[in-house]
């Protein structure tokens, strides 16, 4: 039984049913990985900077004008480099997505944002600045001059991408991004795509080491092509050819509870479909009034012959709109994505933390981590809970202990759960196990906090990347 503010333990119930029984594998080595990437990164703007190292005399900090110009050149070769990596890192490409996971890939994806505003604006003003003392006018006269004369084609192209750039830097800031809308952010974030095609038609007019055959050139080309097919490859012809073979369907909606549904999704030759417990899809529902928008929802069962389960909590007009899906509904869904998966463990148990609809990604994570893992369930009150029969059956089969925490945010049974010491008195091998946190952003933040207070290393942490 349980009782508001207070943790208690759930009464096992049946044996479990045979296909719940998931087997598990050790955690695939990702830092090796890491490293190679970052190792790349490094030496491609090595590379895109070397031409212009071997292509400016020696004496060009001897002249201002020279020297802001060469400022503005180097900017404009990063920039230009880490825009193209940023794409990269967003391409949907499953390698990368195993190699680095998606949450480093998200968190790189918007810290190189901000670098490319800022080098993208330092490339601006220092040419315009270098420019305009060569010619002897003053730096306003130099960007009318810039934009109209013949022999800078594409410059136009590159201001209206730089305007572009920094309009998006701007609605990305926390304080707007969260007025907005899923679909709302997604259909500008695509402006990215035409930053990224007017910067081409700049660089190879006017860049002077791109406008003229040679390494430089050859070697931008190669970028882009590369980046341009892991575009094309993740965003279009992997989905286009993994729908074409499961042909995805809906077969039925479950009410779990008052605000709470899950969908269940048939399909063919569900067994060839490489996903693990805690990856996530992009669904969209081929229905009238759904078909448009698609969102990133992780399973909440682990993977089986049969169907794959997404949970839902209700909070807006599209995720409403779910409860009325019909059965046989087509569903085009890009994915498996992340890395909030048992074989990125480090240690031999696991502590799964979820709050709310982050029950989902939790509950299917404990068909696949070992045996004696610990699950902590928070909610507001007992009647939020879902799932409580069918971790009672995962519990009882795979020896873990699962504990409800109900009640207000300041009641005392919340407050000490989520303490250093009330952590370490639930659990008292703590720091030797890997966290798996899965809620809302305060109960994410709250919960790493007294972690890393109660002595559990950064790296046996794993975050859910959706909810950041």
């Amino acid at each position: 039984m349980d009782i508001q503010g207070a943790l208690r333990e759930p009464v096992p119930g049946a044996v479990i049913p045979r296909e719940f029984r998931r087997p598990y594998r050790r955690r695939r080595s990702v830092d090796a990985w890491r490293a190679v990437t970052i190792a790349a990164f490094w030496l491609g703007l090595v590379a895109t900077l070397l031409p212009w190292w071997w292509n400016t005399p020696a004496g060009f900090l001897r002249d201002p004008a020279t020297s802001l110009t060469a400022v503005g050149r180097i900017t404009g070769l990063v920039a230009g480099y880490v825009l193209l990596v940023q794409v990269l890192l967003m391409s949907r490409v499953a390698w990368l997505d195993r190699w680095l996971g998606a949450r480093d890939l998200l968190h790189w994806h918007r810290d190189l944002g901000v670098f490319v505003v800022a080098a993208v604006l330092a490339h601006a003003a220092f040419t315009v600045l270098g420019y305009a003392k060569l010619e002897r006018v003053g730096p306003a006269r130099e960007v009318v001059r810039l934009l109209t004369v013949d022999k800078y084609t594409g410059m136009l192209g590159a201001f209206v991408g730089t305007g572009l750039l920094v309009a998006l830097a701007v609605l990305a800031l926390p304080l707007l991004r969260r007025r907005m809308s899923y679909e709302v952010w997604h259909l500008l974030h695509l402006t990215s795509y035409l930053v990224l095609v007017l910067s081409v038609g700049h660089q190879f007019a006017v860049g002077q080491e791109m406008s003229a055959p040679g390494f430089s050139r050859a070697f931008s080309l190669a970028l882009w092509c590369a980046v341009v097919g892991a575009v094309l490859w993740g965003r279009l012809f992997a989905p286009v050819r993994m729908n074409l073979r499961h042909r995805f369907r809906v077969r039925s909606v479950v009410l779990e509870g008052p605000d709470m549904i899950s969908i269940y999704i048939g399909g063919d030759r569900l067994p060839e479909l490489r996903v693990r417990a805690g990856h996530f899809f992009r669904w969209r529902f081929l229905d009238d009034r759904n078909w448009w928008q698609a969102h990133p929802f992780s399973m909440s069962a682990a993977p089986n012959d049969d169907w794959l389960r997404l949970t839902v909590k209700v909070v807006g007009d599209h995720t409403a709109g779910l409860r009325r899906l019909r059965p046989g509904t087509r569903v085009f869904v890009e994915g498996p994505s992340g890395d909030f998966t048992a074989d990125r463990r480090r240690q031999a148990r696991a502590l799964l933390i979820a709050g709310g609809s982050g029950i989902g990604p939790i509950r299917a994570l404990l068909e696949e981590l070992p045996p004696r893992t610990v699950v902590l369930y928070r909610a507001r009150n007992a009647g939020e809970l879902v799932f409580r029969e069918e971790l009672s059956l995962l519990a009882e089969a795979r020896d873990a202990q699962v504990w409800y925490v109900t009640g207000g945010r300041d009641d005392p049974g919340p407050r000490r759960a989520f303490s250093p010491r009330g952590l370490l008195e639930l659990v008292p091998d703590l720091t030797r196990r890997d966290v798996y946190l899965c809620g809302s952003a305060g109960l994410v933040d709250a919960s790493v906090v007294a972690l890393r207070r109660a002595g559990v290393p950064a790296r046996q942490i794993h975050l859910d990347p959706f909810e950041f």
